[in-house]
């Protein structure tokens, strides 16, 4: 039997799932321990009139949450993607999709992306291709990426770290920043430049402004961390060098927190996530500079277990978020915004070499 490209990807996909339920591969601490809120012992609100709504390129979201990228290309992703999908229409957030290569090169593998629109006729969504991907599509090609899922907006991951532990990764990395600001050009809806896990620098943060995106997502370390699953899958084939990278690299990159700060002091539009677990990491993020958070592992286990655990995890993180605004006397998400705060650690030491 022989596999097509499809074939591969396909499985490539489902090894990422199976990896990140099987195995610890989360990479260290995102500093939002290194963030202390200012608490509000008056806070002087009714914390049912709490607005904690934001819009996103038109879109109204009941709170600042997206379950953010995670998967697609396979019949698995396509289950997992009807569970994300349908949760995050019931709770009113936003969600992304995986890496859409897979259904560009493959047209049978479209549902397994279409089905999120399918679930959220309502909200946010956003589509998703590979900046070293990107090089190879026009215009039109990037359309139909947006077309298969209606999306409102297209991010573009910056995953060079990943690619290089990769078996089969793309190392390329040259003429990107100009696909990039191509696409922010030319493409019909808002496009979002977003690491996957190792965090974007103030200085490529000023870059990607510089390109044309509308936003960033800064996706730092301290959540999943896919050098270390690539690590896995490289040891699997034999790749035994590319498996100790993967190793060496699980800790590689710039904490969440660090990065939001340095990014927001670029764009007006920033994204965190990268070990976003709870209502109050999102809170921090937007006093931090945020607009708004994504997460993406912690509902991805939920959705192993059911749409009814994604809806209860968004939930409890709309609760936290909703919770942290009451004591520090936040009405809104422009009143958080001005709490005031104080950064600690590691993390006020990284800050402070940025221009803030």
């Amino acid at each position: 039997m022989v596999c097509t490209m499809s074939d591969k990807t396909s499985k490539r996909k489902d090894d990422h799932i199976r990896i990140t339920k099987e195995e610890d591969v989360e990479s260290s601490q995102p500093g939002f321990k290194d963030v202390v809120l200012e608490h509000e012992a008056l806070p002087e609100i009714d914390k049912k009139e709490i607005d904690s709504s934001c819009e996103i390129f038109g879109s109204k979201l009941r709170a600042p949450i997206l379950i953010d990228s995670i998967t697609g290309g396979s019949e698995r992703g396509k289950k997992i993607n009807r569970i994300l999908a349908s949760a995050a229409e019931k709770c009113g957030i936003g969600i992304g999709v995986g890496s859409q290569r897979a259904a560009l090169e493959d047209e049978s593998l479209v549902e397994t992306y279409s089905v999120v629109r399918e679930k959220a006729p309502s909200a946010f969504v956003y589509g998703n291709i590979g900046a070293a991907q990107l090089k190879e599509y026009n215009t039109e090609d990037l359309e139909r990426a947006v077309e298969m899922i209606e999306a409102d907006a297209m991010a573009v991951h910056l995953n060079f770290t990943q690619e290089s532990i990769q078996p089969e990764g793309d190392i390329d990395a040259r003429g990107c920043l100009s696909a990039i600001e191509r696409a922010a050009e030319e493409l019909s809806v808002p496009v979002i430049a977003k690491e996957t896990g190792c965090g974007i620098s103030q200085k490529t943060a000023q870059k990607l402004k510089e390109a044309g995106v509308d936003a960033i997502n800064v996706a730092g370390k301290g959540g999943t961390s896919w050098p270390y699953i690539e690590s896995y899958r490289a040891k699997a084939v034999g790749e035994r060098r590319k498996g100790r990278m993967g190793e060496l690299f699980r800790d590689w990159g710039i904490p969440t927190a660090a990065s939001v700060a340095m990014a927001a002091k670029e764009h007006d539009f920033v994204i965190s996530s990268g070990g976003v677990r709870s209502g109050i990491d999102v809170a921090k993020s937007i006093v931090l500079g945020a607009e708004c958070s994504a997460a993406a592992a912690p509902f991805l286990k939920a959705a192993l277990e059911g749409k009814g655990k994604v809806v209860e995890a968004v939930e409890d993180m709309i609760e936290g978020l909703e919770t942290a605004m009451f004591v520090t006397g936040s009405k809104n998400l422009e009143d958080l915004s001005e709490t005031r705060v104080k950064v600690t650690g590691k993390t006020r030491s990284y800050v402070k070499r940025c221009r803030c």
